[in-house]
């Protein structure tokens, strides 16, 4: 590296530390690489989105993980995914070429034979048979030598194949969960929107929308800590996903709001579940781990709405919404659903 370059990458190392602290944001590493990437100005769509959060005087912990996951994270999967299909290429060409050196082989030793064929049809004397059968084993061995080369790297290769498989499905499988709460995360959640309308509207079945929100989180977190705050996130999320069953799905929505997708769950089914949720949050008491110190209870506001013909996953979202926010109004820890809004609360912004 030229001290030119080294000069340069400190600058952007420089910066990004600076904006961490401006932002408050600790610097863990995937939040620095976060901001060096912004430093750089390689990925103009990520600068747009952080330029507009400082002018808002909004940075939090929690933007800039979600920033991470838009932005770096999906990117490593990515990479993640070409480095195995890259991987998988290789395999399936050595397994090309083992297969064409056998047929080669093959081919050459059926040549052997139809030669054998054609001498047999003439007159040989003890000696020229004696040389003959002494040629067809030799190659009768070398074509079983290549088969079992064949077989050998066909095996190998099978192996290889499988787990290059499994790490692919890893990725996969890590591309659609949150990182923090280990559920679903916001691009399986859309996906799952989009699946469940379809069959709601083949088959004529109820399909409803949970939305959770933790109550006083920010306060929360800016009382105990970002790592308790993440404790609670996970808290919540395993209590959200240990409540639901079959086709549903619970995905983190963002920040300290949650999802539950309830297909083939009427509206009076979807505020049990959500009721009973809220009960099983408010019922988990909260133990600080270095500690074992008692920071309280925590309580989580629901709004409920439920699928009309007509409907896109946008004005589903829209009218669980504010199903949940006039559940924060009118005090917090209770559920919402569209049958409780006021005329004027069900009125479309």
């Amino acid at each position: 590296m030229s001290e030119q370059e080294f000069r340069r990458a400190l600058g952007y190392a420089n910066s990004a530390m600076d904006l961490l602290k401006r932002g408050q944001i600790p610097p863990y590493p995937q939040f620095y690489e976060l901001l060096y990437t912004y430093a750089t100005g390689v990925n103009p769509s990520l600068n747009q989105r952080i330029n507009q959060i400082f002018r808002d005087g909004s940075a939090t912990q929690e933007l800039a993980e979600r920033l991470y996951n838009e932005f770096l994270k999906a990117q490593d999967a990515n990479e993640r995914i070409s480095n195995v299909s890259e991987r998988m290429a290789t395999r399936i060409e050595a397994v090309h070429d083992a297969i064409d050196t056998a047929m080669a082989t093959a081919n050459a030793y059926s040549g052997t034979l139809q030669a054998a064929s054609g001498d047999l049809a003439s007159e040989m004397n003890e000696q020229e048979l004696r040389a003959m059968a002494q040629r067809l084993l030799g190659e009768t061995r070398r074509m079983q030598d290549a088969n079992a080369q064949l077989e050998q790297k066909l095996e190998a290769s099978r192996d290889d194949i499988s787990a290059l498989q499994r790490d692919l499905d890893e990725v996969r499988r890590e591309s659609m969960l949150d990182p923090l709460t280990k559920i679903f995360n916001r691009k399986s959640f859309d996906e799952g929107m989009l699946k469940c309308f379809a069959e709601a509207a083949e088959r004529g079945t109820p399909l409803c929308l949970m939305l959770l929100d933790i109550d006083h989180f920010k306060r929360f977190n800016d009382t105990w800590g970002h790592q308790t705050g993440d404790q609670v996130l996970r808290l919540v999320a395993m209590t959200l996903k240990s409540n639901i069953k079959g086709k549903d799905m619970a995905a983190r929505y963002g920040g300290e709001e949650f999802a539950a997708i309830l297909p083939e769950t009427d509206l009076e089914g979807a505020v049990i579940v959500a009721d009973n949720i809220r009960k099983a949050v408010q019922a988990k008491e909260l133990l600080k781990r270095s500690t074992n110190e008692k920071l309280g209870r925590i309580t989580a506001s629901f709004g409920v709405a439920v699928y009309r013909d007509g409907d896109t996953p946008s004005s589903l979202i829209e009218r669980a919404d504010r199903c949940l926010y006039a559940a924060k109004h009118a005090g917090r820890n209770r559920v919402f659903s569209e049958t409780e809004l006021k005329d004027e609360q069900k009125i479309v912004a």
